[in-house]
């Protein structure tokens, strides 16, 4: 059963569905292409946030040089669809997945992160195994506190190994601090992402110390790019939801020189039930928009509130009896894009009132 096929009235999908703005989609990806002309910084987003490869290649073809992926079977899906630039942005640990991540590099360029010594073994190992060169970059802790390793000598004897660590090619520094994205005043991301710059500079000045040349200092987010453009150190940034924005986005406060992105994403909804003029029950519930940041909004509704989510219920504070009605459609602004688009198998693409192209999202559930 489909939600909807091109040509249909908006009116006509079926919900829940996830629906794209394409106007705001795409007014999105050329504002970011905007933001780096003129800079020697290079675009390489991260394709976990939409796992959609129509995506991938209209960023491309905007001058994007590659794109980043989270999981190997994610990468797996973008080089089938013609992409020949893939970082994942992750340590890879298994011999299946590295016996993949080999195959893949038959096929296209593709890097990987480590951040400990037996990961570089690894690494060096399956790529000499299947006769191939993997892309390596240390991981350093700029201050997310999950992956990579400390700052300074710790990292650079990392890249040291790597380097004696044939057939690997050591192509930089990982540097991303994932927090930072969603700290909610201008000065609070300024401040964070300060001290990542400092961090990244300091490792990549000594490893160059010990003649070791840093090709990549890369990482960055949709939260902070502009920090780590401008900072001197990183010539390549990573963001990914720019290109929909959703609403724990939203909630940041705009800094002066900040790159204004639109609401593009939504998960198109129904209201199934109003036993109370307090409340309505909409059919997308859990499965429809992921909750991890909190509950979705109400797309220019103000008046309502998303205020409870069950399997298939999201529950609605209403001012009045005349607010909704059974059957009335709404459009929900999801807490966090990236697992909401996990949910759905298609995204459906409006425009002037109609749908125009159906995309899949051939990535979804794309976990190994």
């Amino acid at each position: 059963m489909k939600a909807a096929r091109p040509g249909d009235n908006f009116d006509a999908i079926d919900t829940p569905a996830l629906v794209l703005d394409l106007d705001a989609f795409e007014r999105n990806l050329q504002r970011m292409a905007d933001a780096l002309r003129g800079s020697k910084v290079r675009l390489r987003p991260h394709a976990k946030c939409h796992k959609t490869p129509e995506i991938a290649l209209r960023q491309i073809a905007l001058g994007a040089a590659g794109i980043c992926c989270q999981k190997v079977s994610e990468a797996a899906v973008f080089v089938k669809a013609g992409i020949q630039d893939v970082l994942v942005t992750n340590e890879v640990m298994g011999e299946a997945k590295l016996r993949q991540l080999a195959e893949l590099s038959r096929i296209a360029r593709i890097g990987v992160l480590a951040d400990h010594p037996l990961q570089v073994q690894a690494l060096a190992a399956a790529a000499a195994s299947h006769g191939v060169v993997f892309d390596v970059y240390v991981e350093v802790d700029v201050g997310a506190g999950r992956c990579g390793a400390a700052p300074g000598e710790e990292a650079a004897r990392l890249a040291r190994l790597v380097v004696a660590s044939p057939p690997l090619r050591f192509m930089g520094l990982q540097c991303y601090h994932g927090p930072a994205q969603h700290r909610r005043s201008p000065q609070e991301r300024a401040e964070a992402i300060a001290s990542a710059v400092e961090a990244a500079r300091t490792t990549r000045a000594l490893i160059e110390s010990w003649g070791i040349p840093v090709e990549r200092v890369t990482g960055a987010g949709t939260g902070t790019f502009a920090h780590e453009r401008d900072s001197g150190v990183f010539n390549e940034i990573q963001p990914g939801s720019y290109v929909f924005m959703d609403r724990d986005y939203g909630d940041n406060q705009r800094g002066a020189e900040d790159v204004v992105f639109e609401h593009a994403l939504f998960v198109r909804t129904a209201v199934m039930s109003r036993a109370t003029p307090a409340r309505a029950v909409v059919d997308a519930g859990l499965k429809a928009s992921s909750v991890d940041s909190g509950m979705p909004t109400v797309w220019q509704r103000p008046d309502l509130r998303y205020v409870k989510a069950s399997d298939e219920h999201g529950v609605l504070a209403t001012p009045d009896e005349q607010s909704l009605a059974l059957g009335d459609r709404l459009m929900l602004v999801p807490g966090h894009c990236d697992p909401t688009v996990n949910l759905y198998d298609e995204m459906i693409c409006v425009r002037r009132g109609r749908v125009e192209a159906v995309w899949p999202i051939a990535a979804r559930g794309a976990l190994l």
